[in-house]
């Protein structure tokens, strides 16, 4: 039970820190491209399609042994990719905008660049977490519905926390470091859970 809530806490966790990311999104580019439709059509499909990578290569990579260890892994490497944001976001916002003149085309540019590779990692969680859930075939729908639930609310509480009080209460930067401690923490987490059960990964009966 306890490894359960465990699994679905993180998938929340990363629910969050996607959409938190994606609020941000606007107001990282607005100084360079404005905030019109343009812009955030492409934040959002950007995110859609990193997105949906993200989801069938999670599906992929649950199919080879996975475990709570790797799990863990995975958030790590999600933080790593999100702390660079901080550092690179003004440069290749700058970089984008004096080379292409169309902002609808700069600004998919600009988030092509800085949005695709940490929401592709980041999409892997749901799809994965799945399957650390699934050990009955039977019950796989089920366990699909509440992970994609938790996960789904936890989006909402990022864009919520993000547009009403992140944005108030610190710069831009200190947000982004935020949640890649945040997803630092949760990979820490998760491998230490797995040192502690000694975890196996569990094939899935039918």
């Amino acid at each position: 039970m306890f490894y359960a809530l465990f699994v679905f806490l993180l998938a929340f966790a990363g629910g969050f820190s996607i959409m938190s990311i994606e609020m941000l999104g606007g107001r990282i580019m607005a100084p360079f491209f404005g905030s019109s439709i343009y812009v955030w059509g492409s934040i959002i499909t950007i995110f859609m399609i990193a997105l949906s990578i993200g989801y069938l290569a999670g599906g992929q990579l649950s199919l080879r042994n996975p475990s709570l260890k790797k799990f863990g892994g995975l958030f790590l490497f999600c933080a790593v990719a999100v702390m660079p944001m901080a550092w690179i976001s003004n440069p290749l916002m700058e970089w984008v905008f004096m080379r292409i003149e169309d902002v609808r085309y700069g600004s998919l540019v600009a988030a092509t660049g800085l949005f695709f590779l940490p929401t592709v990692a980041m999409g892997v969680i749901s799809p994965y977490a799945v399957r650390l859930l699934v050990h009955n075939t039977h019950h796989s729908g089920a366990v699909a519905g509440k992970l994609y639930f938790v996960s789904t609310a936890g989006s909402a509480a990022g864009v919520l926390m993000t547009s009403f009080y992140f944005v108030l209460w610190m710069e831009m930067d200190n947000i982004l470091f935020m949640l890649a401690g945040i997803l630092a923490v949760c990979g820490a987490l998760a491998l230490a859970g797995a040192s502690m059960v000694g975890e196996r990964a569990a094939p899935v009966e039918a």
